[in-house]
């Protein structure tokens, strides 16, 4: 239009990718795959050197995920991923078994038959892995079969949260290395969750969805009791800078 004053944008196109989010995310996943155990010390030098980056993104990427509550930082002694106690496991599986149920009838209310179809097969790969003794793989597609109901579920939020959570535990998990001894046993115990899904009935997948999350939070509080984990007892490392 004639005689329109152009101003200044409010933002400006970014030139560069979010290097600290994607940081972020590649440490994230050493510590739900277990490559990074509780307590176990991240040293700014050596992840920069890796990833081929300077230190101050990856500070960026450290500070993130201690307002996650998934690193700490101790003074003059650098960033740990955060150990956890029995107490709090059971904490994160309370808030987990909070978010799942409340997803239930969002899960029911907008699950297709194609929705149901894609969580049967993520259990039957469950028990496949299960039979080849597969138990890592079997622990991050456990999540990934909870995931998927959240996700169909539809609130991004759920979503968002059951993703930070399935990350405290599945790093508490790789710590003590299993949940259960029996891990045939742990992909059938999928089945009564299914034929639940299967009836379309809300009480019945609540009920079913508890009885699951307690068992799994009974037994891994319990390794937990018996596992050190707090990072309070580590003897005191020397900072980057020392090293």
């Amino acid at each position: 239009m004639a005689g329109a004053v152009e101003t200044e944008p409010m933002f400006k196109a970014l030139q560069q990718p979010d290097l600290p989010s994607r940081i972020a995310d590649q440490v994230l996943r050493a510590i739900g795959d277990g490559l990074l155990r509780p307590g176990e010390r991240v040293t700014e030098a050596r992840l920069a050197e890796q990833l081929g980056t300077s230190r101050a993104p990856v500070r960026e990427a450290l500070r993130l995920l201690e307002s996650q509550g998934l690193i700490v930082s101790h003074p003059r002694r650098g960033f740990f991923v955060k150990s956890y106690d029995a107490d709090e496991l059971a904490d994160i599986y309370d808030l987990r078994e909070c978010l799942e149920l409340h997803n239930a009838q969002a899960l029911v209310d907008r699950m297709t038959p194609a929705d149901l179809t894609r969580l049967e097969a993520q259990v039957e790969l469950l028990k496949r892995l299960g039979a080849e003794g597969r138990m890592q793989e079997q622990v991050a597609e456990d999540y990934a079969f909870h995931r998927m109901m959240c996700e169909i579920g539809g609130n991004s939020r759920i979503l968002r949260l059951f993703d930070q959570i399935a990350t405290e535990l599945r790093s508490g998990i790789a710590l003590v290395g299993r949940v259960y001894d029996d891990p045939v046993e742990i992909a059938r115990q999928h089945e009564p969750l299914i034929e639940a899904l299967r009836s379309r009935d809300v009480a019945r997948i609540r009920a079913e969805l508890q009885d699951h999350l307690r068992d799994a939070a009974f037994h891994a509080t319990a390794l937990y009791r018996q596992w050190p984990t707090a990072d309070a007892d580590r003897p005191a490392d020397p900072p980057d800078s020392a090293r």
